[in-house]
């Protein structure tokens, strides 16, 4: 085992990167008709494969106040406040009436990664160890508490132990609190983590406990893998399915947008 990941062997090495993985994992999720607030990055790759592949009637929301955008291929906006994310859009608005939307209910989905999660999905991008001393200081919120504070959350990230952590160092962006109704209880009746998609696997949450769960394994991992790089218990089903694995067509869209691979190296 290595200092932050248990290693994993593949009798063959995949013909797409851990990053192309995530992409294509997390677009699988978003359905036709949707709505999805979407940051730079692996979430926007996502949202945009999604619209070219199962779901042209995806709209995604930037932060910024977008509505609507169809991204450029090769021209990836570095920020959700840039000018390439206002391409084709529907409407430009004001942060504020694009984060109203949001509480009036017309988001279905929000899309987004984080340094640390743990079982009841709570999501940490704040700051690494002890508030009034910490290692590491991250970007923190932008808009991700008001995000997954009201609509159902997706969350792409790689999975490591260091990531994968029994209870956060802060909880930037809520799941399910401390698990059962105690989000509804913190007076979040709405929204909460739908999925978490990572390199190794598609994780879900317990209808009742709303702990964190196994849904499928991606090719060529296996149950020992998963719960060796996880910093806390993680059930895996005896009858978990496997992700059948990223497709020429899909690839072939992801390398289009990122050609010089800023997102999926």
């Amino acid at each position: 085992m290595t200092t932050e990941r248990a290693r994993i062997s593949l009798s063959v090495a995949p013909a797409y990167t851990g990053s192309e993985l995530l992409a294509v994992m997390s677009a699988r999720l978003l359905k036709e008709g949707q709505t999805v607030f979407a940051g730079v990055g692996i979430p926007l790759l996502a949202a945009i494969l999604a619209q070219k592949t199962h779901a042209p009637g995806l709209t995604i929301l930037f932060e910024g106040g977008v509505i609507g955008p169809f991204v450029e291929a090769g021209k990836l906006p570095p920020s959700t406040n840039e000018q390439r994310c206002s391409r084709r859009a529907n409407m430009l608005v004001s942060i504020t009436e694009v984060l109203l939307l949001l509480q009036r209910g017309y988001v279905d989905v929000g899309f987004m990664g984080g340094a640390q999660i743990d079982r009841f999905g709570n999501l940490n991008s704040s700051f690494i160890g002890d508030a009034e001393n910490p290692k590491i200081r991250l970007p923190g919120t932008g808009g991700g508490n008001d995000i997954a504070s009201l609509a159902d959350m997706i969350v792409a990230m790689k999975h490591e132990k260091r990531r994968f952590v029994e209870k956060v160092d802060f909880i930037t962006s809520p799941g399910f609190i401390d698990g059962g109704d105690t989000r509804a209880q913190a007076g979040l009746p709405a929204g909460g983590m739908f999925r978490v998609v990572t390199d190794l696997g598609i994780l879900g949450f317990e209808a009742e406990s709303r702990a964190m769960t196994v849904v499928a394994l991606h090719p060529g991992v296996s149950a020992a893998d998963i719960k060796a790089n996880t910093g806390f218990e993680l059930p895996v089903p005896d009858d978990v399915e496997v992700t059948p694995a990223p497709t020429p067509t899909e690839l072939a869209i992801l390398r289009e947008l990122d050609p010089e691979q800023l997102y999926t190296a």
